[in-house]
């Protein structure tokens, strides 16, 4: 089956008639004109499915690092802290910052900051779990929603991210790029917040105090970091 050049499967039919010898009865003109018809509105379907999903993954999907875009997470946020009132479960949001990254992009150029970022959004798209939802926040800063995570497991997630962003070994024209390090802040519902907007909100402030505080570090938002925001 085939629909705009390309090749989408093949389609099998037998007629289920045999003949004397016990070998399939081959088709009628009229039943080979039906397959070729069945199988031509097929390949479109086909096609027009796939087209669908294409168009999808464009509006929702960050095309540099192949993570969900800020307004895909803005909506699953929300809808993810309504189920998690509602079931009574934690949830937590991680906000992520490449370290130094307009270092990069000076000292290496553009290019290379875009290889640092597709290198990070690769990571996270194979450490997160099926249920999780990593962002491209805008820039070199990142999220990933953590449904049914609370403290102990967003940490340990957390400092897992910044294990491995140390170990990338990013290249760019045969030159390395260096050790790429990342601050980390993490923001707990319902500790620090009951609506997605002030999670993000407490958890880019402990960012900012990784940041503060030396960076390549996790912070977890404590008691006092939503007055902070104030």
């Amino acid at each position: 089956m085939m629909a705009h050049g390309d090749t989408l499967g093949v389609l099998y039919v037998e007629t289920g008639r045999a003949d004397a010898n016990d070998s399939p009865k081959p088709f009628a003109e009229s039943e080979q004109r039906l397959a070729s018809i069945v199988a031509e509105h097929l390949s479109m379907a086909l096609a027009n499915l796939r087209l669908r999903e294409t168009l999808r993954n464009q509006a929702i999907r960050d095309p540099l690092t192949g993570l969900f875009n800020r307004r895909y997470m803005e909506e699953t946020l929300d809808r993810e802290v309504h189920r998690a009132i509602r079931r009574d479960a934690p949830l937590s949001v991680i906000m992520i910052d490449a370290d130094h990254f307009k270092q990069f992009n000076g000292v290496f150029g553009h290019e290379a900051g875009d290889t640092i970022l597709h290198s990070l959004g690769t990571l996270m798209q194979t450490s997160v779990r099926a249920e999780d939802i990593a962002c491209r926040y805008g820039g070199e800063e990142f999220t990933i929603i953590l449904p049914e995570a609370g403290v102990e497991a967003a940490l340990e997630r957390a400092e897992m991210l910044r294990a491995d962003a140390r170990r990338i070994i990013a290249e760019h024209r045969g030159r390395p790029l260096g050790t790429i390090t990342l601050s980390l802040g993490i923001a707990v519902l319902p500790d620090h917040g009951r609506t997605g907007d002030m999670l993000l909100r407490v958890a880019d402030a402990a960012l900012y105090r990784a940041k503060a505080e030396g960076r390549d570090r996790v912070v977890m938002a404590g008691a006092a970091t939503e007055l902070d925001i104030h």
